[in-house]
């Protein structure tokens, strides 16, 4: 237990000190708690020696108002440092979590941490802070004042002492093994938690897909058995708890009536006074209430314990390196804009892509085709650093990109893909996204670029409307042409583009197009291309098959030798109707 405060203390940063400072309150408002109690002795002592006078009585009457006070104001203090110290302490972590997700591989979040994430940040945090923070002060209140007692007893009567001693060791005996067991299930139970807002979150994103194909039962099952997991995880977890709790009670209570017992046969054989009898009576019903609060309370740091594990497990994640030092060079006609020099790659242990080499000119378009899996969007993230190659290198302007802060790199580029996001905010903001520091005409003028400036203005509160998360209350189409215009106002020199208009509708169609020839005019762009007429437009065409290079050219060259890429056009021309004349 010692160790979780001291691991706490280590978590609370530069809010230590209210921690330590509500660690003190917290053990003065459990004395002050007794006081009254000692107060009543006094009294009764007086009474039974007949020195209790009138006075006596007046100044232990403004004693018990003052301890009152004396403890409201404590725990004032102490609600103040301990529960804002832990709101404190988590929103700092929730902005180190924040900056240290933006800074992980995509790797991280395409391997099933989406529910790790997300369980972490509402379930893990929410519980220390609003939980276990004050738990963890009571608790430290409850062992100084079950030692403080301890003392109390010895000095009233050795015997009285030791027979609390060992009622306070048996239970410490009992509580180790009620830990060892609540950590192995609280463990459990926050992985539980995990699996259950991954299926969460999984039903909900695919919710249009699940009624489309009249999958609802069966989805909502796999849910539905998600929360009786969930259920039986934590009733197991109270059932196997319930035979240590009830092992303590009895221990308490044995411990109780052996003092009250003895302190009567004290009494009797005359080892101990009758008002001190009266004082073991008042206190004796609480003695071991601090330590019955501080077990029973145990189930709840093991928990904590649980929940900081897998904080701090998502906060050791590997980090992208960013300690580049260099800066990317202007244009130089000697070097290639884009250089991939025997590129090798691999998701944890599987090899996806297998010394690919190619480069790119400025100002050129290069469009990589081929079949599903192949590698054509590794490359692409692969440019931006979503990713750090295995071997080899890839260059801007001949400076390896890892050299580079990630700051910086992004600047060179622009993305935009089929799924655009959008985030629960104003769309204007959502545009000036590329250029925070852009005035109102340059937002404006990115929209016009994008065609999306006259649907925004038809919007009831304009380029102020707030749309839903993920865009979701504008058409596939206009979020496209907002992540445009987002891209135009940002104005990278390079371009990493998964053909926007691969799945919109033919109305749309013609104003992305638009938008986009706008986006890369004097651009260097990298196309995922799965349209025709993109293709035969790229100054040159990587076919990327089983993570290689097996065609490389312009359009006509490609299609004056038989192969993949002829293939690909053949039966593209076959399926759409379309012609490259």
């Amino acid at each position: 237990m010692l160790a979780l405060f001291s691991r706490i203390l280590k978590l609370s940063g530069k809010y230590k000190g209210r921690i330590q400072g509500a660690f003190v309150c917290a053990f003065l408002e459990s004395i002050l708690a007794k006081m009254p109690i000692f107060l009543a002795f006094l009294v009764l002592s007086g009474f039974y020696q007949k020195t209790l006078t009138g006075t006596n009585c007046l100044y232990i009457g403004i004693g018990l108002v003052a301890i009152v006070v004396a403890q409201a104001v404590v725990h004032y203090l102490c609600d103040r440092l301990q529960s804002a110290a832990g709101y404190m302490i988590f929103t700092d972590k929730r902005m180190e979590l924040g900056g240290h997700l933006r800074k992980l591989p995509m790797g991280y979040f395409t391997s099933g941490n989406i529910g790790k994430i997300s369980s972490v940040l509402s379930t893990d945090m929410v519980f220390i802070e609003e939980v276990a923070m004050s738990t963890l002060g009571n608790m430290m209140s409850y062992m100084l004042s079950a030692l403080v007692l301890l003392v109390f007893m010895f000095f009233l009567d050795l015997r009285l002492g030791l027979i609390a001693a060992v009622v306070t060791l048996l239970a410490s005996f009992i509580a180790k093994g009620m830990n060892k067991v609540s950590l192995k299930e609280a463990a459990g139970r926050q992985e539980q938690s995990e699996h259950l807002t991954d299926a969460v979150l999984s039903f909900a994103e695919g919710i249009s897909v699940i009624k489309s194909y009249n999958l609802i039962g069966e989805k909502s099952e796999e849910l539905t058995e998600n929360f009786r997991r969930s259920r039986d995880t934590s009733t197991v977890f109270e059932r196997k708890m319930t035979p240590w709790t009830r092992g303590l009670n009895i221990v308490y209570a044995v411990g109780i009536a052996a003092i009250f017992a003895l302190s009567v046969w004290l009494q009797q054989s005359g080892s101990l006074s009758l008002p001190y009898l009266l004082g073991v009576l008042l206190f004796v019903f609480d003695l071991f209430s601090p330590l019955k609060a501080l077990y029973g309370e145990a189930s709840r740091l093991t928990v904590m314990n649980a929940a900081l594990d897998r904080i701090e497990a998502v906060l050791n994640e590997k980090e992208l390196p960013d300690k580049g030092t260099q800066h990317i060079s202007q244009a130089d006609s000697n070097l290639p804009e884009i250089c991939f020099d025997n590129v090798t790659f691999a998701y944890q242990d599987k090899e996806v892509l297998h010394d690919i080499s190619f480069s790119m000119k400025k100002h050129t378009m290069t469009a990589l085709v081929g079949p599903s899996g192949g590698g054509k969007s590794t490359i692409a993230n692969l440019l931006a650093r979503l990713w750090d190659v295995k071997s080899g290198k890839v260059t801007i302007r001949g400076t390896d990109i890892r050299d580079v802060p990630l700051s910086e790199l992004m600047e060179q580029i622009s993305m935009v893909f089929q799924r655009v996001y959008l985030f629960q905010d104003t769309i204007y903001n959502n545009i000036s996204m590329g250029k925070p520091d852009a005035t109102e005409e340059e937002v404006y003028e990115a929209a016009k670029k994008a065609r999306c400036y006259d649907f925004i203005m038809a919007l009831p509160n304009g380029f102020q409307t707030v749309i839903g998360e993920g865009g979701a209350t504008l058409s596939g189409g206009e979020k496209q042409r907002i992540s445009i215009a987002r891209c135009i106002l940002k104005d990278a020199p390079i371009v990493i583009l998964d053909e926007a208009t691969a799945s919109v509708d033919t109305d749309n169609e013609s104003y992305i197009q638009e938008a986009i020839n706008e986006m890369v005019k004097g651009k260097t762009l990298l196309v995922i291309a799965h349209r025709l007429n993109t293709i035969q437009q790229a100054d040159q065409i990587l076919v990327i098959a089983d993570g290689q290079i097996s065609e490389q050219g312009t359009h006509d060259e490609l299609m004056a030798k038989a192969g993949i890429y002829q293939d690909f056009v053949n039966i593209r021309k076959k399926t759409s109707g379309w012609s490259l004349a």
